[in-house]
């Protein structure tokens, strides 16, 4: 019954707002692995009936929503037991974290749609999701420092017989995840792999010593900038080779009444910029939030905080049309873990509305991709300023009247 009710499940899932494709779905075999250990497990005494379920990294609700779906969610009584499906209730409503605002809206979208919206709560990586948790659910992030910071929190916050289970795609596993668990937790058991996927799971927290680990702050002796960065936040607190490239441009750059970092990370676009204009009025946005909370720590550690305003949106749906004079953009060329040029060709599409007429959009991006006919029909007049081996940096002209 479980897996005919995942299966109805799953199938309705969208990933809306994020880029929808043939090639890109909204679920993958982790998450179905995930809740069904659960589900076994419980059954099998190795979790506790009515235990509080804190999730992690769901990217569209399938954890989440697979969990009510399972009948998971209701108060817990004495007299719990497995029902005859296999599934045992939770103490709800599930606590849910979601780095991305667009995986949170997506959440929320398909929640609306299977008629669940009452049974979650969505909470920022602490104790608020994790106090008294006795299960986590964990989709494993691409980066150890990310794990790192997750792993800390969990065994910092969550009850003291919590069990985490953190599973992934086989491909995107390493013994460094393991590691960085087991600096947390006195027992890491690898499961059974099924369908290219694997769960870790991991209990006996450790006493957390000293602060949590993140954010990490560094001094950069090469932009003369201080960096911030959470876990999650790409390159950390380095400085990727796309945003170094782009950066050789900056003089050339125009001054703006109103400049925007567009996937801002963890904000040093938009610090470099604020520094070198001080007469501009500077916003760095992301769908991330360990990138926004990287920003702003970023701009106060540098003495802009006044100049720079750091913004979590997705594709700067809150900002105003025309509102803007510059955009710096590097995007990405991932959705997940899935080459993939949709996401910026999105932040594309929403820098043409963003920019004001005559504004400029400069960009960066991995030459194979070739995004000059997408900027020249989606922003206007595209010239190309520089290139290297690996990169291309091209500026945009908001073209003034619509064709």
């Amino acid at each position: 019954m479980a897996d005919n009710t995942l299966d109805s499940l799953f199938s309705r899932l969208g990933r809306f707002p994020d880029v929808e494709a043939v090639n890109l779905q909204a679920w993958d075999a982790t998450d179905r692995l995930l809740l069904d250990t659960a589900v076994d497990l419980l059954a099998a005494g190795v979790l506790q009936p009515g235990s509080r379920l804190a999730v992690v990294g769901d990217r569209y609700g399938a954890l989440t929503l697979g969990a009510l779906a399972l009948d998971a969610v209701r108060p817990p009584a004495a007299s719990d037991t497995a029902d005859s499906d296999g599934t045992i209730g939770w103490a709800g409503p599930v606590r849910v974290h979601q780095d991305l605002i667009t995986g949170e809206h997506a959440l929320r979208r398909n929640a609306g749609k299977l008629g669940s919206s009452g049974g979650f709560e969505q909470l920022p990586l602490g104790a608020g999701l994790l106090s008294g948790a006795g299960v986590v659910l964990l989709q494993l992030p691409k980066s150890l420092a990310e794990l790192e910071e997750i792993a800390d929190a969990v065994a910092r916050h969550a009850a003291p017989d919590v069990v985490l289970l953190a599973g992934g795609r086989v491909k995107h596993m390493s013994l460094g995840m393991n590691a960085v668990l087991e600096r947390h937790f006195s027992e890491v058991q690898p499961q059974r792999a099924r369908q290219k996927s694997r769960i870790l799971l991991a209990r006996g927290p450790r006493p957390a010593t000293g602060a949590p680990p993140f954010p990490v702050t560094e001094a950069n002796t090469e932009l003369g900038l201080t960096v911030c960065a959470r876990g999650a936040v790409f390159a950390g607190t380095g400085l990727d080779i796309g945003t170094r490239f782009l950066l050789e441009f900056l003089p050339q750059m125009p001054p703006a009444r109103h400049a925007i970092d567009l996937g801002c990370g963890t904000g040093i676009l938009a610090a470099m910029y604020a520094r070198g204009n001080p007469g501009s009025r500077v916003t760095a946005t992301d769908q991330s939030a360990a990138a926004v909370d990287s920003a702003r720590a970023t701009a106060e550690a540098n003495g802009l905080a006044a100049q720079v305003t750091v913004l979590q949106d997705d594709a700067m749906a809150s900002l105003p049309d025309a509102s803007a004079d510059l955009i710096l953009l590097n995007p990405p060329f991932h959705v997940g873990a899935a080459v993939h040029a949709g996401a910026g060709l999105k932040l594309i599409e929403a820098a043409g509305r963003v920019l004001a007429p005559g504004g400029e959009l400069w960009t960066v991006f991995n030459s194979h991709l070739h995004y000059q006919p997408a900027l020249q029909r989606l922003i206007g007049p595209t010239r190309e300023v520089g290139r290297n081996p690996k990169f291309t940096v091209t500026a945009s002209v908001r073209k003034t009247t619509e064709v």
